[in-house]
């Protein structure tokens, strides 16, 4: 009688069926694959490229500083001065008084805000239309949403005047801020997102539930549109901040938004460089603090979405 010495697997000795070797094999391809499970670091290179662009980005806010802090012939010398200099709390202090900038920081913030907050509402809402929603001519106003993104504002200047005076609204803040309650930049945007990152089904169990379309928006879409709402709020907030077009023609200099009452730094014979420089850095220290403030959660909110999709 011939007895068999191979050894027994330890699998089978507990009476485990037997793995496939195919399954084995792929297993061990995976495990010698070149980088498999490894962390990837940035090397120097990609730091001192990172750096460099740092640098690049913060010279003009570094260059405003210095130029804020020196005074008109010290600014025009040349070489310039690289390093800041005595008076930036004299300059800030006359244009900040020169200028009303205690006023024209207040009427910005409300129309900037208004508009963002009212450009993200709707935006999304028609976001979520073009995206999820069937009705007719559907693709249609699509594409004049879009069409609009084509014609120059400056087309509608003179009509857009001529009906903000009908209104009554001549000279004062809603004439900035009605006619910029929405874009079509935003709604594009929002559609572009929500089609992809919305499921229908989600959508169909609301309809089970016997949600109706307000419903759903409020439940569904908006709680999953967080991350593009904040990075539109943001790009909406710094644009209607920083536009100077039509402010300069609905307004007037006793009730100016930011960059209008800094035009009154540059009247006059001689203009005063280092003072204007200190009225754009009194213009750009609320955008900054609400970066600041607000950064992280805008970046934590796109890669939390970029994830989820």
């Amino acid at each position: 009688m011939t007895i068999d010495t191979a050894p027994v697997r330890a699998d089978a000795r507990d009476g485990a069926p037997e793995a496939p070797a195919t399954s084995g094999r792929r297993r061990t391809r995976l495990a010698l694959r070149p980088g498999a499970g490894r962390q990837h670091h940035a090397g120097p290179l990609a730091y001192l490229l990172l750096g460099l662009a740092a640098l690049v980005s913060l010279f003009p806010l570094y260059w405003t500083v210095v130029a804020a802090s020196t005074d008109n012939t010290r600014v025009s010398q040349t070489p310039p001065p690289f390093l800041p200099g005595p008076n930036l709390l004299k300059n800030l202090g006359i244009a900040w008084q020169d200028a009303a900038m205690g006023k024209a920081m207040i009427n910005s913030l409300i129309v900037a805000g208004a508009i963002a907050l009212s450009t993200v509402f709707f935006a999304t809402l028609a976001g979520f239309a073009f995206a999820k929603l069937r009705f007719r001519g559907r693709n249609l106003l699509l594409l004049l949403v879009i069409g609009t993104m084509m014609v120059p504002p400056q087309l509608g200047v003179v009509p857009l005047f001529m009906m903000m005076a009908d209104l009554g609204w001549g000279q004062t803040l809603p004439s900035v801020i009605f006619p910029t309650l929405v874009s079509a930049v935003g709604v594009f945007f929002m559609r572009q997102y929500l089609k992809e990152a919305l499921p229908d089904e989600l959508i169909e169990a609301g309809r089970l539930d016997g949600a109706h379309s307000l419903r759903i928006f409020w439940s569904i879409v908006l709680p999953i549109a967080r991350p593009p709402m904040a990075v539109l709020f943001m790009i909406t907030f710094v644009h209607a901040w920083n536009d100077f077009f039509w402010p300069f023609i609905a307004l007037d200099m006793t009730n100016p938004t930011v960059p209008v009452a800094l035009t009154q730094l540059s009247a006059g014979y001689v203009r005063d460089q280092s003072v204007i420089m200190a009225g754009a850095l009194l213009g750009t220290l609320p955008l900054l603090a609400m970066f600041i403030v607000f950064g992280r959660q805008i970046v934590g909110g796109i890669m939390q979405g970029a994830v989820k999709g």
